[in-house]
């Protein structure tokens, strides 16, 4: 489908109100050549013959017609801004239904501000062309076309003598469609870093400050500025250049018609009356020559709006759900990786990974910074589509499950918090917006998070910022494990939700999660082995690959990187004591 189909598509629910506004559009242009014809005749026979009983019915003509034209041109405008929004309303919502099915990589190749600026400045050309533009454009051909028609009826050399500007008009309108087009999309892709560039910022203000770097952003905003003002320059350079050439077709006609004109009637060719209804013609034949390069420049920047919502609308997500959905029961959270490897970038992120969770169990995920420990989480979630093997929920595999029946069933704090300008309890009940206050502060109790959350002025009906602007790390990450919670997930994924929090709340967090174990398999993803020390399985990653698996006895019996860094964590305890210990807590086991 090209952009225009897709456009027309939006536009064809609102057909009767366009068609309907063309019709009273060519009425209006229709009785626009009514008035300079009376005046003709109010000249001719009222002023010079002096048949003064013809006056007063051509005057009410005269305000009829121009009381039946500010009636129509009331309601076609309204016809047309009508189409214009409810045109903008269904492809912005559509736009942004298709964004939110968009995987993990395409956000990771966009800007938040280039996206923002489809939603808003290219919508608003869109939404400019049809409210504005089409009839515009429109009316302007039907009025030169009738006027153009009407002098042929006063005088053929006159109006054949007015037709000498009409092929310099259409090459100067050729060649400025030309140049502008390639400098309005190089304005739309300037105004989109621009708006991207201070949408960063802005999210980012706190870090400029704490670095002081004000006036390096400054600095780089000007330069994104002045990227944006010579876009809009050479953009105008180009109707600068060609506005002059319009102007002065449309005032060649009024030389015509002053001079040729003027001399036809002293020669008795053409009636003074003539005279006057030409020239009461003549701004019809003069607007549309003086503005078409002003339309030329919001067709191109129409035209290339569309081009990029277009482009950005139609990509397709690498990550899509399946036609059959092999799940529609409830997920037990038995979870197994078999070969898995993902490659990304020409970069292999992971690689073959194997290990089997039951349902019920919980598995710890230690590493080094940029081992793959979230990354597995990622392809678990199907955020992204694994390269090669299989990660099966319950013996599915997770391509062949509807995706938001996967991810409905799986509870995730993610490593960077994300808490939206909301109450507390609307950030907890974003998975659940329907549940109970008793829903919500039990999850919050569990979380550790009840008591800080009582001791705000406004207790859970406190607005948090933007981002958890005004509250700690430790306490946004407790706001986030409580929202894991509350959904009641049959997996759930705590990706480093610890980290900030003090090693009492922590262990509190961790006896609490043992009281869902039974219903929720748990994956925990951590740098400290206090988080991971009681799981069923402990998983260890470094580039990509898990070098070893087991339980926290037995990866401390093997002595490897788990044992290295348990030595690290808790001091250089001997190997011999903590191969004791793990012997003794497996025979006790046994």
């Amino acid at each position: 489908m090209t952009p225009m189909k897709w456009f027309f598509s939006f536009l064809k629910k609102y057909q009767k109100h366009m068609y309907l506004g063309l019709f009273l559009t060519t009425i209006i242009a229709v009785l626009s050549i009514v008035n300079p014809y009376i005046s003709g005749i109010i000249v001719d026979d009222v002023v010079q013959k002096g048949q003064y009983n013809l006056l007063f019915p051509l005057i009410a003509c005269l305000l009829g017609v121009t009381l039946i034209n500010g009636t129509l041109r009331f309601i076609y405008q309204v016809l047309f801004e009508t189409a214009s929004q409810g045109t903008l309303y269904d492809m912005r919502d559509k736009v942004y239904r298709k964004l939110l099915l968009e995987d993990f990589a395409f956000y990771n190749r966009k800007r938040t501000g280039d996206l923002m600026s489809r939603q808003t400045g290219d919508m608003e050309a869109l939404r400019h062309f049809v409210a504005f533009v089409i009839y515009v454009v429109y009316q302007n051909v039907l009025l030169f076309i009738f006027a153009l028609l009407m002098v042929f009826t006063v005088n053929v050399k006159l109006a054949l003598l007015m037709l000498i500007v009409l092929p310099f008009t259409a090459f100067a309108t050729w060649k400025q469609s030309k140049e502008v087009k390639p400098a309005f999309k190089r304005n739309r892709e300037c105004f989109s870093s621009l708006n991207a560039f201070v949408q960063e910022n802005v999210s980012g203000n706190r870090v400029v400050k704490a670095f002081a770097k004000e006036d390096f952003e400054i600095e780089k905003f000007e330069k994104e500025n002045d990227k944006y003002r010579d876009a809009q320059v050479a953009a105008s350079r180009v109707w600068m250049k060609y506005v002059p050439i319009f102007e002065v077709l449309a005032y060649a006609l009024t030389l015509v018609l002053m001079v040729y004109g003027g001399y036809m009637v002293m020669q008795g060719e053409i009636t003074m009356g003539d005279l006057v209804k030409v020239n009461g013609y003549l701004w019809m034949l003069n607007n549309p020559l003086r503005m078409a390069g002003w339309w030329v420049n919001d067709i191109q920047n129409f035209s290339t709006s569309l081009e990029k919502i277009y482009a950005t609308y139609s990509e397709e997500p690498r990550v899509k759900t399946p036609v059959i959905d092999n799940s529609s029961r409830k997920i037990k959270g038995d979870i197994e990786f078999k070969n898995v490897s993902y490659r990304a970038d020409d970069e292999d992120i992971v690689n073959d990974i194997d290990f089997h969770v039951k349902a019920g169990q919980t598995v710890g995920i230690i590493g080094s910074t940029g081992s793959g420990k979230s990354t597995l989480m990622n392809l678990l979630c199907r955020f992204y589509d694994t390269t090669s093997g299989e990660v099966l929920v319950d013996g599915i595999n997770v391509k062949d499950m509807d995706l938001y029946h996967l991810r409905d069933n799986i509870g995730m704090a993610m490593q960077d918090v994300f808490l939206f300008s909301d109450t507390i309890e609307g950030n907890i009940a974003y998975g659940r917006p329907d549940c109970s206050f008793e829903d919500v502060k039990k999850a919050a109790i569990m979380a550790d998070a009840n008591h800080f959350i009582n001791t705000l002025p406004d207790g859970y009906d406190t607005i948090v910022g933007e981002r958890g602007v005004g509250l700690s790390g430790g306490q946004k990450q407790r706001i986030s494990l409580a929202r894991a919670l509350l959904k009641d997930p049959s997996i759930l994924i705590l990706d480093d939700t610890t980290s900030a929090v003090d090693m009492e709340t922590e262990s509190y967090i961790q006896q609490q999660l043992k009281k869902i174990q039974a219903n929720c398999t748990v994956f925990i993803i951590a740098y400290r082995i206090s988080s991971i020390r009681d799981a069923d399985l402990i998983l260890v990653m470094d580039h990509g690959r898990i070098i070893e698996q087991g339980t926290h006895e037995e990866l401390v019996a093997a002595n490897g990187y788990y044992a290295r860094a348990f030595r690290n964590q808790y001091g250089e305890i001997p190997y011999d004591l903590l191969k004791q210990e793990a012997d003794d807590k497996q025979k006790g086991g046994n």
